[in-house]
């Protein structure tokens, strides 16, 4: 068996010391969800609905535990950590609320000597590859909905926040669960490929990189399973002439650097209105210093360490690249006393004098650095957020709605906010276009993903209704 250990941010002490499994163990997960698949898709949606919920209570029922164990597999301060446990409850309510509208058959117009229907059936076993940043948020997406609908779920989540996987599995047990229809398996990435591309895995569900999204594609290269992919993201903000410019500087300043970036649709790029430009620079620079780095156990702290020291010498290395091509650093990083060279503690940095040359402004960060541009109207915003291969979020602050409206049709996303960021709204679809990825999760839409559709069409004889 090869060790797992989970490296804590926090003090890079090692926090969860376990087992990965082995192929043989994910043959045997494979065929046991085949075993349970049949009898878990032939209960009713309201008694599959009665074993989920049980799941998100007890998880709900466990937040406080839950919130530190987040804090000390990935570095968000514990301050912050429950409201992730406060958003999976959301989620998973609201998606198992609208079941039923979403998962019963359908019935065209009346045909006579018909009857034509059509169902919405599980796809059998799904798969889903969640990753550490929001370790809950995202695997929720999938999960449950994947388990209402009535598929079997295996989940491979993070190996930097395995007891996700563990919480997510003695919840399905203490909600009893059958066997066999929720599962766990902590995996290499080899092991990975091959869980995927077994040939009774119907449907996979993966949240992470570009370059992870590519290697599911190959993967799944010689079977044509149900495929969702959340991938990468530039997010862009632009700040017209007309934006309530107090309310806005709150907003993205949150937007950019809550969980130290790390976040899929968090704000990476600004563009300012030349009229407000000066002003909302300065306004936004106050107020990101008065963040306060340090150990996420700390009460006072608002920014913990970046999850792996990796991803925060990613951003030092594009930040260090911006100023030698004549970017401007606003944030004079000696105000951070906790943000040093080595580790993964990182300040907040505010970047002017960027253009789309730079990786900055081109190519995820995935931390806490956002580059601000001065334009001089809608038309250079809209041209400059659609330069990017990403396309999940763009937020538009105004007060003009009509003007957000028109924007937002030309704008490539796959949410289009106005006067807000960072956020999911389980009742709109979660997608994203270009290099974001493809699928749908959440709202309504997000079951047609873990479904396939079957349509029955009867003709009824003469002699068969005499």
């Amino acid at each position: 068996m090869t060790k797992i250990q989970t490296i804590s941010p926090i003090d890079d002490t090692v926090y969860y010391s376990g087992e990965q499994h082995s192929l043989k163990e994910v043959e045997t997960a494979i065929s046991s969800a085949r075993e349970a698949f049949a009898e878990w898709a032939s209960l009713s949606i309201a008694d599959r609905i009665k074993y989920v919920s049980g799941l998100v209570d007890t998880i709900e029922n466990e937040k406080d535990a839950i919130s530190e164990e987040i804090t000390w597999q990935m570095g968000r301060p514990l301050s912050q950590s429950p409201g992730e446990i406060d958003g999976f409850v959301e989620r998973a309510r609201y998606m198992m609320g609208i079941a039923e509208e979403f998962l019963s058959p359908y019935k065209p117009v009346e045909k006579s000597g018909f009857e034509r229907w059509i169902e919405y059936v599980p796809l059998g076993i799904v798969a889903v590859l969640s990753p550490w940043n929001y370790p809950y948020l995202t695997s929720v997406n999938a999960i449950v909905p994947a388990l209402v609908a009535g598929n079997a779920v295996i989940l491979k989540h993070s190996l930097q926040t395995p007891l996700v996987a563990e919480r997510y599995l003695q919840a399905a047990k203490t909600a009893g669960l059958p066997d066999g229809v929720f599962q766990i398996l902590h995996l290499n990435h080899e092991n990975t490929a091959l869980l995927i591309s077994n040939r009774y895995i119907d449907g996979v569900f993966f949240t992470g990189s570009v370059e992870g999204g590519i290697a599911i594609q190959r993967s799944l290269t010689n079977k044509f399973a149900t495929c969702g992919l959340e991938l990468g993201g530039k997010d862009p903000a632009y700040v017209r002439a007309d934006a309530d410019l107090n309310y806005t500087i709150n907003n993205l300043v949150d937007g950019s650097f809550f969980n130290s970036g790390q976040s899929c649709c968090g704000i990476e790029r600004i563009y300012v209105h030349e009229d407000l430009f000066d002003e909302f620079v300065d306004g936004f620079v106050e107020l990101t210093k008065k963040h306060v780095l340090g150990n996420p156990l700390e009460h006072s702290t608002t920014m913990g360490p970046m999850t792996k020291v990796g991803g925060a010498d990613h951003v030092r290395k594009q930040i260090h690249n911006a100023t030698n091509q004549g970017a401007l650093s606003l944030i004079d990083e000696s105000l951070f006393k906790a943000s040093k060279m080595g580790t993964a503690y990182l300040a907040p940095q505010v970047l002017v004098n960027v253009n789309h040359s730079m990786e900055v402004m081109t190519e995820e960060s995935f931390g806490p650095v956002v580059g601000i541009m001065k334009v001089s109207d809608d038309q250079e915003a809209v041209r400059l957020m659609n330069d990017s291969q990403y396309g999940l979020t763009a937020s538009i602050w105004t007060e003009d709605e009509k003007a957000s409206r028109e924007l937002g049709r030309r704008v490539e996303t796959g949410t289009l906010f106005m006067n807000r960021c960072d956020y999911l709204d389980p009742a709109l679809a979660w997608t994203g276009v270009k290099n974001t990825g493809r699928g749908v999760t959440l709202s309504g839409l997000g079951y047609r993903q873990v479904t396939q559709t079957k349509s029955f069409h009867l003709r009824i004889r003469k002699k068969m209704l005499s």
